[in-house]
């Protein structure tokens, strides 16, 4: 299916890894011209370069935090007027014991899966408006929506960003600007595969075998983790012409670990 968004520029902050660089992969096979933002530089280019031979694409690579406004700076002077903004970063670490999470804690994680989101926003939707076409699309966590202490540090301030998107979606739709969010569950990803690969190694298991108990222990019905790059390719949806019609939603992707007829 040709998705209508060949030649438009997007910012894929968060890009080098996971859900973001699968979320590059998918933009790049439309022949979408890409900037993509990552704090890791070897890691970024690397893989913008490896997506560019596989797909043809243009993909600046920026070494960047796009949690401070230096780096938002940064990011936005190499595109300043985007036509697709996406965003994501590395998931906080699970948390035990809420009691043990203290105010640094929140601070750190606010600026970069809130703050940082809502500024960048700020920056680019009103152009986008003023143009009659922009696509905005923010990957969170399920746990947005299904609250569990274990990710008590990424559901919250991902919640209040829904609730930030969906609101600035109603003021822009009629622009033709669609702004969404896809809230995904346990997908294998590079946070994925050092956390449970440090698991398996305290435990004298696998990767593998650490994957499957979890799979087991959180009763996810798809017996599995996802795919990031499968992710990627629901963001591209979202950034199509054919999403013109959908605004403010929030896509749960989990393999139906959560429970909602709605």
């Amino acid at each position: 299916m040709d998705l209508g968004i060949a030649g438009k520029k997007a910012i894929v902050n968060g890009g080098s890894a996971g859900m973001g660089r699968g979320s590059v992969l998918a933009l790049a096979r439309e022949g979408v011209e890409l900037y993509v933002s990552a704090r890791g530089e070897d890691r970024l280019v690397r893989a913008c370069r490896e997506i560019a031979e596989e797909t043809g694409a243009s993909i600046t690579p920026i070494a960047a935090d796009h949690s401070t406004d230096e780096g938002r700076e940064k990011i936005l002077a190499a595109c300043p007027e985007p036509d697709i903004l996406v965003g994501t970063c590395s998931p906080p670490a699970f948390t035990g014991d809420y009691k043990t999470i203290d105010n640094s804690d929140w601070v750190n994680n606010l600026e970069v899966t809130l703050l940082s989101p809502v500024q960048f926003m700020k920056a680019v939707v009103p152009g986008m408006a003023e143009r009659g076409w922009g696509r905005v699309v923010n990957i969170g966590t399920g746990a947005a929506k299904y609250p569990a202490q274990v990710r008590i540090l990424s559901g919250p301030p991902r919640a209040a960003l829904v609730n930030y998107t969906v609101a600035v979606a109603k003021v822009v739709a009629g622009q033709n600007v669609m702004i969404n969010n896809v809230l995904p569950g346990m997908h294998h990803s590079a946070a994925t595969q050092t956390r449970f690969s440090a698991m398996a190694e305290e435990n004298g298991t696998s990767y593998e075998e650490e994957v499957q108990n979890f799979v087991d222990e959180w009763k996810i019905p798809a017996g599995k983790f996802g795919d990031a790059e499968h992710v990627g390719d629901f963001v591209a949806m979202f950034c199509s012409e054919q999403a013109a019609f959908v605004a403010g939603q929030s896509l749960i992707i989990d393999g139906g670990q959560t429970n909602s007829t709605f």
